[in-house]
C-alpha cells in the first residue's frame, strides 16, 4: 500500500454517544499511513438547547394501563392513526374519561429518527420521543445540524455571509489560514421583520457559539394539567442537565430554551421560579399566545368543525365535545384571553348591527363576567355539557376552581419575560384568525305569528331559553321539525329548524397565524420592555407549522447565535 501524502489530514469531531456525551471514536490504522489525524474532542463548554412544544404537542399515555392515548406519530403525512382510531366518532364522554389531567402522563415512546442504535438512543433519552413527530421532528433535526456542525471553525459555516469588509486576512507562507475579524455577518432574509433596532450578528458571536457543544433536547409535558406543573417539570430537567454536563472535562452553566405556542407560557413561568432565570441563557418564543386567544372560547361553544374539520375529528367537532375535555384541563383554560387581552372581545350583535352585549368591560374581571357566568347562554361553559353521557361528570365548583387556577397563572406570568428574550409571531393576511368571539343575530324561520323577543333581551336569556347543541347557528325559540315529502322520484325527510332568532358565530375576523391573533402574538414587545431583545413580525406560515418555515427557522437561528454570544462559559 502506498503512503498517503503528508499534506493530507483526516479529522473527526466529537459526536454524542448514547448518553449524549461528546465522544470521539477512531479505529487504529496501519503504521504505513503517516498522514495527520486530528481528533476534535471539544468544545468543552455545553449549552443544552431545550425545545418546549405547544398544547397537544406532547405524547401522552394512560397512568393506569400505560397505553398511549395521545401518540402523535405520523404515517404518510396524515393525522396520526392512533388518534383517529381512538377519537373519530367517539362520544364526548369517551374523550372526557380518557383525556383527564390526572389520568395521563408523558409518553416517551414516540418515533425517534436515527442512523443507528446509538443515535436513536441518544435522541430518545433527550426526549425527542415525547413530542409530536409530524409537528417538530424535522425542526429538531435541522436545529441539531445547525448548532453542532462538523466544522467547528465559524469561517466554514455556510449560513452566514459577511456584510462588512474584512480589514485584513493574514496568510501563513506555507498554507492558507482563515481568520475572522470582528465584523458584521448576515443571514439570508434578515432582518426578518424586526420590530426593534436590528443588532447584526458579529463574528465574535459566532466565535462564542463555536465554543459550545449544544445538544438538542425536547420536553414533553402533560398539556392537560396546569402550566405551573409543566414549569416545574422544565425546572427539574434543567437542574438535571447542568450537573450532568459538568463532569470530567465538560462544563455547563446554563441552558437555552426554544418554545412553540403554549410552551412559551411554560418557559415564562419556569423563568420566574426562584433561581431559574440565571440558569437560562435566553429564550426564543415562536407564535406564543402571550395573552391568550379568543379561539379558545369559541371552541368551547361551537367546536372546531367550521374552523378546521381535520383537527375537529380528533379534538371535537362540537362545543359539547370540546367542553368535555377542556373544562377539566387547566392547561387548556390557561389559553383563554387573560386580563391583559383587552376589553370588548366578546360581542353579541343584533340584527341591525348594534352591539347588544360587549364584554369584558374596561377594567372588568373577564373570569367572573365570562368564564364563570353560569346561567346566561353565552358564558364559557354550558353546565349541562360537564356531564356528557358515558363520561365522569365535572362538578361546577371543580370547574370554577380550575378557572381560578387559570386566573392565578395569568397573574403570575403577567408581563414577565426572561431578561434575554427573542420572539416571532404571525401577521399573515392569508392566515385568518379570531381576534374576537362574536355572535350575530339573524331572523329565523318563525315558529308562529307572534313577535320575536326584542334583540336587547337576547343576551339575558338562559341556557334553557336558547336551543344549544354546540354548533353554529344556535337558536332562540322554535323547534327541530321533520317534514316528509314525496315525488315521482321517491320521497324522504327534510329537517327544518324554526326559531325567532338564529345565533351565528362568524368566521375569523383578523390576521395572525390561524390560531394566535396578531394582538396576542405581538404583545411581548408591548408588555416585556427591555427583556425583549428583538421581536419579528412574519408571514408565510400557519400556527402549527411555523417552525417548518425557512424564515422562522433563520430568525430562530439568529436569536440562538445572539444568546450564545452572551451565555456563560468557562473561558
Amino acid at each position: 500500500m502506498s503512503e498517503m501524502p503528508t499534506t493530507e489530514q483526516r479529522s473527526q469531531t466529537a459526536k454524542p454517544d448514547a448518553k449524549g456525551v461528546p465522544t470521539v471514536q477512531w479505529t487504529t490504522t496501519p503504521s504505513t499511513l503517516i498522514d495527520t489525524v486530528q481528533l476534535v474532542a471539544g468544545p468543552f463548554d455545553v449549552l443544552p438547547v431545550i425545545f418546549v412544544p405547544g398544547i397537544m404537542g406532547s405524547n401522552l399515555k394512560s397512568v393506569d394501563s400505560g397505553k398511549p392515548v395521545w401518540r402523535l406519530d405520523m404515517v404518510a403525512n396524515i393525522l396520526p392513526w392512533t388518534l383517529m382510531r381512538e377519537y373519530v366518532g367517539a362520544p364526548a364522554g369517551h374523550r372526557q374519561r380518557i383525556l383527564h389531567p390526572s389520568r395521563v402522563t408523558v409518553d416517551p415512546g414516540g418515533n425517534v429518527p436515527g442512523r443507528d442504535k446509538v443515535e436513536r438512543q441518544w435522541r430518545t433519552d433527550a426526549g425527542w420521543g415525547e413530542v409530536a413527530q409530524g409537528s417538530y421532528q424535522s425542526f429538531l433535526l435541522w436545529l441539531e445540524a445547525k448548532l453542532n456542525p462538523s466544522q467547528r471553525n465559524p469561517v466554514d459555516w455556510q449560513d452566514f455571509h459577511q456584510t462588512e469588509t474584512v480589514v485584513s486576512t493574514p496568510r501563513a507562507p506555507d498554507a492558507p489560514r482563515k481568520l475572522l475579524n470582528n465584523v458584521r455577518m448576515g443571514l439570508d432574509g434578515e432582518p426578518f421583520g424586526a420590530e426593534k433596532h436590528f443588532d447584526s450578528i458579529l463574528t465574535d458571536d459566532l466565535i462564542a457559539m463555536s465554543k459550545f457543544y449544544m445538544p438538542v433536547y425536547a420536553l414533553g409535558y402533560n398539556w392537560l394539567a396546569s402550566n405551573f406543573a409543566a414549569a416545574e417539570l422544565l425546572e427539574r430537567r434543567i437542574n438535571q442537565l447542568l450537573p450532568y454536563y459538568s463532569q470530567g472535562s465538560y462544563r455547563c452553566q446554563q441552558v437555552l430554551l426554544v418554545t412553540h405556542s403554549m410552551g412559551g407560557l411554560v418557559a415564562r413561568a419556569c423563568a420566574k421560579r426562584p433561581g431559574m432565570a440565571d440558569k437560562i441563557a435566553g429564550v426564543v418564543h415562536g407564535v406564543m399566545p402571550s395573552v391568550g386567544a379568543a379561539v379558545a372560547y369559541r371552541r368551547c361553544k361551537v367546536g372546531m368543525k367550521t374552523e378546521d374539520w381535520g383537527s375537529a375529528l380528533v379534538i371535537g367537532s362540537t362545543g359539547k365535545e370540546v367542553t368535555a375535555v377542556f373544562a377539566q384541563a387547566p392547561g387548556a383554560l390557561q389559553l383563554l384571553p387573560s386580563q391583559l387581552y383587552g376589553s370588548d372581545w366578546l360581542k353579541i350583535i343584533g340584527p341591525n348591527g348594534v352591539a347588544e352585549l360587549s364584554l369584558p368591560r374596561a377594567g372588568g374581571d373577564v373570569y367572573d363576567s365570562i368564564y364563570l357566568e353560569r346561567k346566561k347562554w353565552w358564558g364559557l361553559v354550558n353546565e349541562a355539557w360537564l356531564a356528557p353521557e358515558g363520561g365522569l361528570a365535572i362538578d361546577w365548583d371543580i370547574f370554577a376552581q380550575t378557572v381560578d387556577g387559570a386566573k392565578r397563572f395569568h397573574v403570575e406570568i403577567g408581563t414577565s419575560f426572561h431578561p434575554n428574550t427573542y420572539s416571532y409571531y404571525g401577521a399573515d393576511k392569508a392566515q385568518a384568525t379570531f381576534d374576537k368571539a362574536t355572535w350575530r343575530m339573524h331572523p329565523g324561520l318563525r315558529p308562529d305569528t307572534s313577535s320575536p323577543p326584542d334583540p336587547s333581551s337576547v343576551p339575558g336569556l338562559s341556557y334553557t331559553q336558547v336551543r344549544m347543541d354546540g354548533k353554529t347557528p344556535e337558536y332562540v325559540g322554535g323547534n327541530t321539525e321533520y317534514h316528509t315529502y314525496y315525488s315521482e322520484y321517491g320521497g324522504g325527510t327534510s329537517v327544518v329548524e324554526t326559531s325567532y332568532w338564529e345565533l351565528h358565530t362568524p368566521m375569523q375576523d383578523s390576521t395572525g397565524d390561524g390560531t394566535v391573533p396578531l394582538s396576542s402574538g405581538s404583545a411581548p414587545k408591548r408588555d416585556g420592555g427591555a427583556a425583549i431583545k428583538q421581536q419579528f413580525r412574519m408571514t408565510g406560515f400557519d400556527h402549527e407549522g411555523s417552525y417548518k418555515s425557512p424564515s422562522a427557522q433563520k430568525a430562530t437561528l439568529y436569536a440562538i447565535v445572539k444568546i450564545a454570544g452572551v451565555a456563560k462559559r468557562s473561558v
